[in-house]
């Protein structure tokens, strides 16, 4: 399965790329860096510029319909970024409206209240976007990984990076039932 990977240039937490991708690639799915401009993106490390990735394709290129999931890493910036570029709204909504599943962690789930995806959803995240989620019509619980198949689609969320083994697992398997 092709999963995508949605970065904004720079923002993005690394660890929160890194280990999803290697989770994928381990289970032998095609992760693929989509950002909003060509070149590479600038992961940090918290605040702390970090290494940098080739982007693989851009996101107002790219097609929902190409994919079998979207991961949607956090850090602070990448999600604020990607939530002001119209192309990249309206591919997270793709996922939504074709019914292909999307994991989001830590801020991430920002990008998702842009899109307008949220609504009758349950969600976790990092706690400071709890009143976000709320007030985008979600219901937001304080979990290390939520499923939640209220929707056209299902959805992973997780809340930071201590719960990434948790997330990478979810997430795998969730996409695994969607490709069956």
């Amino acid at each position: 399965m092709r999963i995508a990977f949605l970065t904004a240039p720079e923002g993005v937490e690394q660890i929160e790329l890194t280990d999803p991708w290697q989770a994928a690639k381990d289970a032998g799915h095609e992760p693929v860096l989509v950002s909003t401009e060509a070149g590479e993106i600038q992961a940090f490390d918290h605040l702390d510029k970090a290494s940098t990735f080739p982007v693989d394709e851009v996101v107002g290129e790219a097609s929902a319909n190409s994919f079998g999931g979207l991961v949607l890493p956090g850090g602070v910036a990448n999600p604020d970024f990607l939530r002001m570029d119209e192309k990249a709204v309206a591919f997270v909504r793709d996922f939504f409206e074709q019914g292909r599943p999307v994991a989001a962690i830590c801020h991430a789930p920002w990008t998702l209240v842009e899109a307008d995806v949220v609504r009758g959803r349950t969600l976790t995240s990092w706690p400071s976007l709890r009143t976000d989620i709320r007030n985008a019509g979600g219901t937001w619980v304080d979990e290390q990984v939520k499923i939640c198949d209220h929707g056209s689609n299902k959805l992973v969320t997780s809340r930071k990076p201590d719960d990434l083994k948790a997330f990478c697992d979810a997430f795998l398997h969730v996409f695994s039932e969607g490709a069956g």
